[in-house]
């Protein structure tokens, strides 16, 4: 409003608007830098914190399975000298998802007896190429297997040795994250499965990179996918199948590695 010497005058009604509206800016912005705070702190608690409890959890029952079972036959007596290390021949290079395979089913003994409970981790999984050593599980269920940092062996699946299909799914990321380098593996990679009562070697023959979530044939006694039929196996085998979601930080598709058994060895 102005006067009739044009001087302009503010009412009271003017400034409290012009408050009111500061307030609710003012408002608006610590309600968005709080609503940041929180999401940078979920991020942090999920990224970090879960895979930090997780791995942490993970080796502790590792090496309370171990000294459950204790020392292999074939470990060094205390003050001996270690065996020389043994290396694997050169891989000759090929393409990251080598075409299927049908094996030479193994003929080795099983030794496997244990028929564990729910959610019971009852073996070890060692992946070499990528520095991998992680509880086995049974079930796949997340609060009970994988978000503990577990790899969870499919209910229904073979066990270790056996022939048909041991079939594992672990995280790819948070909780651990087991199997987040599980594409780097390629043909020939070893994968071992260490039990109460014997080490199994399984050798990887093939990687499917990406198929349905429902895709229930990389699991079967024969594994094949049946959303793309050219990656599987044509015969029974002694098997080992793993599996985790991809692409990474999603869960719309899954990808999986097979291997076939080459050797078992007594603990």
């Amino acid at each position: 409003m102005r006067t009739a010497a044009g001087v302009r005058v503010v009412g009271h009604g003017d400034r409290r608007r012009r408050a009111r509206r500061r307030r609710i800016l003012w408002g608006g912005g610590e309600l968005l830098v709080t609503g940041g705070v929180l999401v940078l702190l979920l991020v942090v608690h999920q990224l970090w914190w879960t895979n930090r409890e997780a791995r942490q959890g993970a080796e502790r029952k590792v090496a309370a399975l171990e000294r459950e079972w204790g020392p292999r036959a074939d470990d060094p007596a205390p003050g001996a000298a270690a065996p020389a290390p043994t290396t694997r021949a050169p891989m000759t290079p090929g393409p990251t998802t080598p075409g299927p395979r049908t094996p030479n089913p193994s003929r080795q003994p099983s030794y496997t007896t244990v028929r564990p409970r729910s959610s019971q981790a009852y073996a070890v999984l060692v992946v070499p190429r990528l520095g991998l050593r992680v509880p086995v599980a049974e079930g796949v269920g997340k609060a009970d297997v994988l978000d503990k940092g577990y790899v969870g062996h499919y209910p229904g699946t073979q066990q270790p040795g056996q022939e048909g299909n041991f079939a594992l799914a672990g995280h790819r990321n948070t909780h651990g994250e087991p199997f987040r380098y599980l594409p780097r593996l390629r043909r020939g990679d070893a994968v071992e499965v260490e039990t109460r009562t014997a080490t199994y070697t399984y050798d990887v023959d093939s990687v499917l990179p990406r198929t349905s979530a429902a895709d229930s044939g990389v699991v079967r006694p024969v594994p094949r996918s049946l959303v793309r039929p050219g990656y599987g196996y044509r015969e029974p085998g002694h098997y080992i199948t793993l599996t985790t979601c991809t692409p990474e930080f999603t869960s719309r598709y899954r990808m999986a590695v097979w291997g076939t058994l080459v050797s078992v060895r007594a603990r």
